[in-house]
């Protein structure tokens, strides 16, 4: 796309049609998406998380473009509406690319779109994306991501202080804070002999300044990639646009990154998985994007790992398999914290989720991204079962069976007070060596080993 075709899209905001927010919400997005789920009868059974019948993928692509062309997105930052139409939607669902190459030299990978029950592996986006960090714990925790052999890409998460100063918003402690935590994981990569891996990166960034000052070669390379946000529910702002605009003459890739709500604006996981593929439809165009990745968040529960976002993931990415090939990366987000076995059956249940219906895997956000309580040893667990039941071709029927048993092991967790935040990284993890300790390990190894009795093949 030229900078003048970006800049047509991106005057709509400056003068479509006026709306507040709270008619967008109302008008727009409940009262849009409930007539849909009704018009196709969308209903989900809470025992099968991953479906498998054609109809409803083809049904759910059909209702999020209806749902897309008659709405269009909403600019917050003007206030006005940004419209779609059909035949853009589909120019941009035929443009969606289908392979990838990030990073450089020995360490480049290529990512491609999967389809449903795949052998191909799928690729292993690894850190604790977005997830608060203090300066003093956030080089070993991207260091111990760093140093799995299983991972093929590299996330982290925000710095929440620089040099004892808090990170601010707009200030210069938030340029000082993105530029620090790109130096941090060029290290990292280094010294895991992996310099050329491709980044996701610039999590500290919160407005676009932020994200501005990560666009050079020796922080965020043109093969790396870096978020452009679609807020709740099908909202734009014009600093996101400005991050997409970034990339035109600088190459960098845009990552769209939708967190639709199951149980929010939208109801229940159907009319939230509308949503979401209506989000990825208009970031194909508004954001110019690369790849998506999904991200939904249970209004209750939070977590990734609640059977709505499980559903909607599965959904997902089938119906884009199925019907509209593309790049879809799926983000691993548990309720539960470092050392814990909750922990672990989490990212079992939501890697084999990911695998068998066609996505790739990024995370993991341990404890809902709240706290620093996440390690790589999780992140070893994620690529391990995602590669595993690929390899061995594993049946969406089978998945289902043995996501169901995860799910008993590990959902009482949503009703705990308090949560399960487990232990810190400084407790899970010899902060000389930057191995997990002998407790956390062990329970890692037996968690493995009920996975391979429950039929995975490692």
């Amino acid at each position: 796309m030229t900078a003048k075709e970006y800049l047509s899209i991106w005057q709509r905001g400056e003068e479509g049609e006026k709306v507040s927010k709270e008619d967008w919400d109302l008008d727009y997005i409940v009262d849009g998406v409930r007539e849909l789920v009704e018009d196709y009868d969308f209903t989900w059974d809470k025992q099968v998380i991953i479906p498998t019948e054609d109809k409803l993928f083809d049904d759910m692509f059909e209702a999020a473009k209806k749902f897309l062309a008659h709405n269009g997105v909403f600019n917050m930052s003007t206030g006005r509406i940004m419209s779609l139409s059909e035949e853009e939607i589909e120019e941009g669902i035929s443009n969606m690319k289908t392979s990838l190459v990030m990073g450089e030299g020995k360490d480049a990978v290529t990512l491609i779109a999967r389809e449903v029950e795949d052998r191909r592996e799928p690729l292993v986006w690894a850190g604790n994306p977005g997830c608060p960090t203090p300066e003093r714990l956030y080089y070993p925790i991207i260091l111990s991501s760093a140093k799995e052999p299983v991972i093929d890409l590299l996330t982290c998460g925000s710095l929440v202080d620089v040099d004892g100063y808090q990170v601010k918003s707009g200030a210069p402690t938030e340029l000082i804070a993105v530029r620090r935590e790109l130096e941090y994981l060029h290290k990292a990569l280094a010294e895991a002999g992996k310099p050329g891996m491709g980044l996701l990166a610039a999590e500290s960034a919160v407005t676009e300044m932020g994200d501005l000052a990560a666009s050079c070669e020796k922080r965020l390379r043109p093969c790396d990639s870096h978020l452009t946000a679609m807020f709740n529910e099908l909202i734009v702002d014009n600093g996101n646009l400005v991050r997409a605009a970034n990339s035109l003459d600088y190459g960098m890739r845009n990552a769209s990154l939708a967190c639709t709500m199951v149980g929010g604006l939208a109801g229940d996981a159907p009319g939230a998985t509308v949503v979401m593929i209506a989000s990825m439809l208009a970031a194909n165009i508004v954001y110019m994007a690369d790849y998506h990745l999904c991200h939904p968040i249970h209004i209750r529960d939070i977590a990734t790992t609640a059977r709505g976002c499980l559903w909607l993931q599965a959904v997902l990415c089938q119906t884009f398999a199925k019907k509209a090939p593309a790049i879809i990366v799926c983000d691993l987000w548990p309720a539960s914290g470092a050392y814990t076995k909750e922990l672990l059956y989490e990212v079992a249940a939501n890697s084999i989720v990911v695998s068998v219906c066609g996505g790739h895997l990024e995370g993991v956000g341990s404890a809902n991204g709240n706290l620093p309580n996440g390690t790589g040893l999780e992140v070893r667990l994620m690529g391990e079962v995602g590669k595993a039941v690929a390899r061995q071709g594993m049946t969406r029927e089978r998945a289902n069976e043995i996501v169901l048993k995860l799910l008993e092991k590990y959902e009482h967790v949503f009703s705990m007070e308090g949560g399960n935040p487990g232990r810190s990284f400084e407790e899970s993890y010899n902060m000389e060596t930057i191995e997990p300790v002998e407790g956390w390990l062990k329970m890692y190894e037996e968690v493995k080993q009920e996975l391979a009795e429950m039929g995975i093949e490692f």
